[in-house]
């Protein structure tokens, strides 16, 4: 019974998102409302209040009571809302008309809300979020008593908290969910329905064809099919997850120790997130929060360049670090039993392969053509549909018995169906934990608003690195790493971005660039020990450490911990000039070049390997000269100093291939 309660509201929430956001009928406050109740139905009935006690009959009782307060609750402020129900509203006002003359019902059913929606986000990304939360709404509460750091101010009623972050719309209803409602959700049920079409092992199979048996094989195919497969995901968890069940088993038949496989797979997943065209939930966020106004292309346009660094950096350290071990320098179909072979002789253009390119060439076409975000994945989502279900039915009717018609008929109905449905039920099941926690971050966002540290926390900071850029976003680093450690990404990106990106913003970086700057560490918290929640999820699968995995995957993902710095100091890498606007092409590439070889150079540091091992001098000497082409300044004056760098790693990368020659010619 549950199971099938669950299998309708993923359903509906899916139908609900795609017709209103294409076809808007209902108010803003009402549409947030309804998405919020789907939402936490779902987590109501997806996760238990703890999973000991989640078979005792007590507990399930108590879920019951509270999917029916959820339908009561935000059920109520539709009602309140939409004028639809106009009879129904109280004093005849809708609810926005009675701000600040609020009825006590409203406070009752408000502060209900708020506790809902702190439950639902325990439940589903653990108690982080809820408890800073709640710091936020005793701050707002208790201000008055607060010593002069903690930004002391009057204080404030609970009806008036109540008001502001439940009952209207710069709380719960708020930015957070305004984008999960409006482009969020959507990529997840896109990145889902591909997977159901087998995009998963169309990515794999592409990855292992272009890699075949080079030296680290198997990890060179989970670089690049969990950097492609987190592109649909956005989730850097959810990527290892999906991924990691057929990569870190290959890597291990191919030598590699389990926790370095583990840390490839975090390490790759966690990028995933910044590779376009559909990226994180963080991404989207922007196009509500960036000022000037940016559009979806724009962002898309600026990750690109990083996104390609980022996973150069990977398959360049994965490679040296393979070819240090001669265990792993060896790839043999038994390695892997038979796995790599057959997907060799598998053949490349499959329905699958149309699919998966099909459906990115019409999100991007559409993109194009100056479709909104959410339009054009829609477009791709019937793109999708319609090849498989022609896919679907040719194949049927092929194997169709003329003698069982009917009964084949019916089959094939119910497995179209659950084709259909399938995928909304997955996304759901991804989708709303990032729901619960978007309401829950506008809680904190509502008493942000309502006692103005927003403005007060940015003017303290600004005088800590007036005069020091780099400390200012060294700041601003370990700021965002510290609070990503127990928040999804996207969420993180949210509150930094808007408690301490005016900061940077002040300090003259390039609106976009300071953006991506906390979208890139919000992402890297994934991967940074001791909470590495890519990390995690990989260690699991492995069957390794988790530690040892988190600093396996934090050693792998260190690129990711430069790039932000280098397009901060050099914005032409996100296709931006100095003031933000577009910069000549010689000038992108140049620092794109320069960058790229800082990547080659910074990945060999680390790993401790060109083509013989290194001493650790000559790693030093290489780590001084990526930093030069990662953050010194591309200008007439300094151009020399470039060149010799350039010139020096050239001359180390020749030598260590000179020693190569020796050592192998040696033994004649």
């Amino acid at each position: 019974m549950k199971e099938n309660i669950f299998l309708i509201v993923s359903v509906l929430l899916c139908l609900f998102i795609l017709a209103e956001v294409n076809y808007p009928q209902l108010t803003p406050q009402t549409e947030l409302a309804l998405f919020a109740m789907f939402g936490l139905l779902v987590v109501f009935l997806n996760y238990p209040i703890h999973q000991r006690f989640a078979d005792r009959r007590a507990f399930q009782l108590f879920d019951v009571v509270l999917i029916g307060a959820v339908v009561v609750c935000f059920g109520y402020v539709v009602v309140q809302t939409e004028p639809i129900f106009q009879r129904f509203w109280l004093d005849g006002k809708p609810l926005g008309e009675r701000a600040g003359a609020e009825l006590q019902i409203d406070y009752i059913i408000g502060g209900f809300g708020l506790v809902l929606i702190l439950e639902a986000t325990r439940r589903s990304i653990g108690m982080t979020l809820p408890l800073l939360s709640l710091a936020f709404l005793l701050y707002a509460s208790f201000g008055q008593f607060m010593p002069d750091w903690l930004f002391p101010h009057r204080g404030y009623s609970i009806q008036r908290i109540v008001s502001q972050t439940f009952l209207h719309s710069q709380g719960a209803f708020g930015i957070a969910l305004r984008v999960m409602f409006t482009y969020v959700f959507l990529f997840v049920l896109f990145g889902t329905l591909l997977e159901r079409t087998g995009a998963t092992g169309y990515v794999l199979d592409l990855a292992r064809r272009v890699f075949g048996s080079s030296v680290g094989a198997p990890a060179k195919v989970a670089v690049l099919s969990s950097g492609m497969m987190g592109s649909l995901s956005g989730s850097a968890v959810a990527n290892t997850a999906t991924t990691g069940t057929f990569t870190i088993p290959l890597m291990k038949r191919s030598g590699f120790q389990p926790a370095m496989a583990g840390g490839i797979e975090a390490a790759a997943s966690s990028g995933g997130a910044l590779v376009p065209p559909i990226m994180g939930a963080a991404a989207y966020m922007m196009l509500e929060i960036v000022e000037p106004a940016v559009t979806y292309l724009e962002i898309i346009k600026a990750a690109l360049l990083p996104a390609i660094l980022y996973y150069t950096g990977m398959l360049c350290m994965v490679h040296f670090f393979a070819r240090s071990s001669k265990e792993y320098a060896v790839h043999s179909p038994d390695e892997t039993d038979g796995d790599v072979q057959e997907a060799e002789d598998r053949k490349i253009i499959t329905v699958q392969g149309v699919t998966f390119l099909a459906a990115f060439v019409t999100l991007i076409g559409f993109l194009l053509l100056g479709a909104t975000p959410f339009r054009a994945v829609s477009w791709s989502l019937l793109v999708i549909i319609g090849i498989s279900l022609l896919n679907f039915l040719g194949r049927r009717i092929r194997k169709q018995d003329p003698t069982t018609e009917t009964r084949i008929g019916v089959q094939n109905l119910l497995k179209g169906i659950d084709f259909l449905v399938s995928p909304c039920k997955r996304a759901a099941q991804s989708g709303v934990s990032l729901i619960a926690a978007a309401a829950c971050v506008g809680i904190i966002l509502g008493v942000v608003t309502l006692t103005g540290i927003g403005g007060k926390l940015p003017s303290t900071l600004l005088p800590l690195a007036a005069t020091n850029l780099m400390l200012a976003l060294f700041f601003l680093m370990i700021s965002t790493i510290i609070l990503g450690m127990g928040l999804p990404s996207s969420v993180c990106y949210l509150l930094m971005a808007i408690l301490v990106g005016p900061v940077l913003l002040d300090l003259g970086v390039v609106p976009l660039a300071a953006h991506f700057f906390i979208f890139y560490f919000g992402m890297m918290s994934m991967v940074t020990p001791p909470v590495a929640l890519a990390a995690y999820a990989a260690s699991a699968i492995a069957g390794s450490g988790v530690m040892a995995t988190g600093f396996a995957a934090f050693r792998f993902a260190l690129v990711g911990f430069a790039l932000p710095y280098a397009f901060v100091l050099r914005p032409a890498l996100l296709w931006l000039s100095a003031d933000g606007g577009t910069p000549e092409v010689w000038t992108v590439l140049g620092n794109f070049s320069l960058t790229l070889v800082g990547t080659v150079i910074f990945a060999a540091a680390i790993a401790g390997y060109i083509f013989n091992r290194m001493t650790l001098l000559t790693r030093g000497v290489l780590f001084i000269a990526a930093f030069v082409l990662f953050f010194l300044p591309i200008n007439v004056q300094l151009v020399w100093i470039h060149a010799i760098v350039v010139v020096a790693s050239t001359a180390i990368f020749y030598y260590n291939w000179q020693r190569k020659e020796a050592f192998h010619e040696e033994p004649n």
